[in-house]
């Protein structure tokens, strides 16, 4: 049983502003990573909206952060949480793929995953042009009709960054207006590759071997119409990673942790930051910044916990 005074677990942009935090404090942290660094952050194309960068691209932004995380001593494991036990009174526990854990307190910034549209054809092609993904896959759709599904920053985030490669990007949208912010919706439509296809969703994705054609149906008019493409790109929404810690942390009815105004869960040492438990924000910057509250709330649960030990 391998003994920590701070885990955390995740490894977006809320976990590693904890790391740095609870590294500075002298608590030695120690992050379980998951197979790779970043969360969602690390495929994002280009970031605008973040303090101190007119504009960095999301792994760039990822590594900066993991560098200075690592100078103040944080310990990176590339492994996956499998088992936690948070009974309140005991020990709190926490067993990956390799090795088991007993930690003072635990930070959990797990964030949240891509949201799937629930239609034949999507899980079929995912990775023959379907994608949650357009910094991992846009390369491969140079001179290509794609379609981005969604309507929020995310989607139009995306879509901007697929114009590198494709000649035509259709954003379908449910609604008759987009939700993202102005500045990305100026931007979206004074580029002459994006057009806008408004009250529609897809009912299924077809072709053969790879994506071909999709099904689309205007949700005011009932008319349904078979478009030809080469890819779908979904940003319709994320979930939060908390299945992990059903039955023994309080969640809302969406699945978000349930926390205090110290990032605390209802265990006593366990606090959570990020997407995990932040159903209205949800951007890097919000998430770097309840990492920094649950970091320093770590540590004061801890020095309280020593101090009555003393006392």
């Amino acid at each position: 049983m391998q003994k920590e005074q701070v885990i955390i677990i995740g490894s977006g942009p809320a976990g590693l502003t904890a790391a740095i935090y609870a590294a500075r404090a002298n608590l030695n942290p120690l992050i379980i990573a998951g197979n790779a660094v970043g969360g969602q952050i690390a495929t994002t194309s280009e970031v605008e909206n973040f303090p101190g960068f007119d504009s960095i691209l999301g792994p760039d932004l990822v590594q900066h952060m993991q560098a200075q995380a690592e100078k103040f001593g944080t310990r990176f494991e590339y492994d996956e949480v499998t088992e936690v036990d948070f009974r309140p009174g005991q020990p709190l526990r926490l067993k990956t793929y390799s090795n088991d854990y007993e930690a003072e307190s635990v930070i959990i910034t797990t964030g949240a995953s891509a949201k799937k549209l629930e239609i034949p054809g999507e899980t079929e092609f995912v990775g023959r042009g379907v994608s949650y993904c357009a910094t991992c896959d846009g390369f491969f759709f140079k001179g290509k009709d794609v379609l981005v599904i969604g309507g929020g920053d995310s989607a139009l985030q995306e879509a901007l960054f697929l114009t590198k490669f494709a000649n035509r990007v259709r954003v379908v949208h449910r609604r008759d207006q987009f939700r993202a912010g102005d500045f990305l919706q100026q931007k979206a439509t004074e580029n002459e590759k994006i057009q806008p296809v408004f009250d529609t969703v897809l009912d299924r994705i077809d072709g053969q071997g790879k994506v071909q054609a999709v099904q689309a149906r205007n949700v005011k008019t009932g008319v349904v119409e078979r478009w030809d493409t080469d890819g779908v790109f979904v940003f319709v929404g994320h979930f939060p990673n908390s299945g992990l810690f059903k039955g023994q942390l309080d969640m809302d009815p969406q699945g978000f942790l349930v926390v205090d105004k110290h990032m605390m869960t209802n265990v006593p040492g366990v606090f959570a930051a990020g997407e995990i438990m932040d159903p209205i924000f949800k951007q890097a910057i919000s998430s770097a910044g309840q990492g920094c509250m649950a970091a320093i709330a770590a540590e004061r649960w801890i020095e309280s916990r020593e101090e009555k030990t003393t006392a």
